[in-house]
């Protein structure tokens, strides 16, 4: 979904990631949970920290922080995982999310979402789906289903699927 396609006021979960501040649409937010121990799995990616149990289901947790390219942080009260649903081909994948703190859930009218930056043609900025501006702050507005590639959401069920 293009920014041109954002005609009616959306709400969005806002989390920290280091100093910037990043958001979600709220319809692909299923809940947030305080930070809890993660059980690692062998020979997967940095930014894969392992799987968690939620209510007896196997969730997969990636460290926005490291899929990004930051620096790894040390996990404060306030570092916390957001258990969001990806489409992954027709199909919906929930996964868990470290952010080092959630925010707020605001609204954004249209007129207050721009376009991804054009950074250069090698980054792909796909799954950045606009810039929100809130009192005179810059708000990375993320596309959750764009964020992994098709193999990245295809080790998380592989990774569902064996810990089952």
């Amino acid at each position: 979904m293009a920014v041109e396609t954002i005609t009616e006021t959306t709400q969005y979960l806002t989390f920290k990631l280091e100093d910037e501040l990043f958001a979600l649409d709220i319809g692909k937010v299923r809940e947030v949970l305080d930070f809890t121990s993660i059980t690692k799995v062998p020979q997967t990616p940095d930014y894969m920290r392992g799987v968690i149990n939620l209510r007896g289901s196997v969730v997969p947790v990636v460290d926005l922080r490291l899929k990004f390219g930051m620096a790894m942080a040390e996990q404060t009260v306030n570092t916390c995982v957001i258990i969001v649903e990806v489409e992954l081909e027709g199909e919906r994948v929930v996964m868990g999310a470290m952010a080092d703190a959630v925010q707020e859930v605001m609204d954004l009218e249209p007129d207050q979402i721009e376009p991804p930056p054009r950074i250069g043609t090698k980054l792909n900025t796909d799954f950045i789906k606009g810039m929100g501006k809130h009192n005179e702050q810059f708000i990375i507005i993320l596309d959750i289903d764009k964020v992994f590639t098709s193999g990245e959401l295809e080790l998380v069920q592989e990774l569902e699927g064996a810990a089952a």
